[in-house]
């Protein structure tokens, strides 16, 4: 035990076997960490759901080899006190650029899978062109942290320059404001599902249509009269949209109509409920109803109700009802009313 004891205070005390013992236990402390990741986390990894933990421990266990290697020279060179600056920043450089390597290829990684798993999956093309502009924004951001960094590492001043580029990015920030709140809203769109391609939705400003694509910064909605309106995403994510398509695709029909004065509700009732259970496409779960909603000044309003399957069969539907109600009151005898007005004239004796 004694020798052993002198031995190891012999290699404590000389800073070059020091240094050497530091480095051979970081490589086999970096080697056995990558061998539990590839033999231990990566079998555990891969009975998950998400195919995330995966990517993530690829990606760790090519790269804490290395990073455990840096880390044992960066301290073991610390042994060498202020011969050795030069050499601290050469590590800590390799350390900042194996990083900051691994953050690029997970970014990397991660868009590619939800690119795939997430976005191929919806039939906007707003994620599809997000995705990779998002990738492009965080990647951007890595390079010029570690840029920071490594001129950190070299004891490099860079206040002046950092005080330019915030003036810079403010200026920026008010020239893209609109562009940049379009794409916030498009992103908003997609996660919130507000609409899909293909929903029939109305807009709080009175148009109607079919939704043809989410794109990046504006929406294209097709009209019922082939018109095709660009609206900005912006714009769409702080409005109120009527969305035809949810809970599910069938909508109801109301068609209003009046009969003169002196008829009796119910055989009007009675009547327009026979002529719509004849009309082909009509559900007949909700059943067709018909309501007394009021007495004009020249007429008793009725308003009659049905449910089609789709929104597409409403307008159709909604004619083909009004045809069917005319039709019935005539051949009842039932009077439809029409404005009158009666004149006065006094005449002098």
């Amino acid at each position: 035990m004694a020798a052993l004891r002198n031995i190891l205070e012999f290699i404590l005390d000389n800073i070059y076997l020091r240094f050497l013992l530091i480095i051979v236990g970081s490589v086999v402390m970096g080697w056995l960490v990558k061998q539990i990741l590839i033999h231990v986390i990566r079998p555990i990894a891969k009975k998950t759901k998400t195919k995330v933990d995966d990517l993530v421990v690829r990606r760790l266990s090519s790269i804490v080899f290395y990073v455990i290697v840096a880390v044992g020279v960066e301290w073991g060179l610390k042994t060498f006190e202020t011969k050795t600056s030069a050499l601290n920043s050469v590590v800590d450089s390799l350390l900042i650029l194996i990083i900051s390597w691994f953050i690029l290829r997970i970014v990397s990684d991660l868009s590619r899978h939800w690119l795939i798993e997430w976005a191929a999956k919806t039939d906007s093309s707003a994620d599809d062109r997000l995705i990779p502009l998002i990738e492009k924004i965080v990647k951007a951001v890595v390079i010029i942290l570690a840029v920071i960094f490594l001129f950190d590492a070299w004891n490099v001043d860079i206040s002046p320059l950092l005080a330019t580029a915030g003036i810079a990015g403010i200026a920026i920030s008010f020239a893209v404001k609109d562009s940049l709140s379009n794409i916030l809203g498009g992103l908003q769109l997609v996660l919130d599902r507000t609409f899909k391609v293909g929903d029939k939705i109305e807009l709080e400003s009175g148009e109607m249509g079919v939704v043809l694509d989410i794109g990046l910064r504006s929406t294209k909605l097709r009209t019922y009269d082939n018109e095709i309106i660009f609206i900005p995403n912006g714009s769409l994510a702080n409005a109120k949209i009527k969305n035809f398509t949810v809970p599910d695709l069938s909508i109801r029909v109301n068609v209003e109509f009046g009969v003169e004065y002196g008829s009796d509700p119910e055989v009007v009732r009675e009547t327009v409920l026979t002529a719509l259970k004849g009309i082909d496409g009509i559900l007949l779960e909700p059943a067709p109803a018909v309501q007394f909603i009021k007495m004009s000044d020249f007429s008793l309003d009725f308003i009659s109700r049905v449910w089609v399957k789709t929104y597409g069969e409403a307008y159709s539907m909604k004619l083909s009802v009004t045809e069917a109600i005319y039709n019935a009151l005539n051949q009842a005898g039932i009077g439809i009313p029409f404005p009158t007005r009666t004149v006065y004239n006094k005449q002098d004796d």
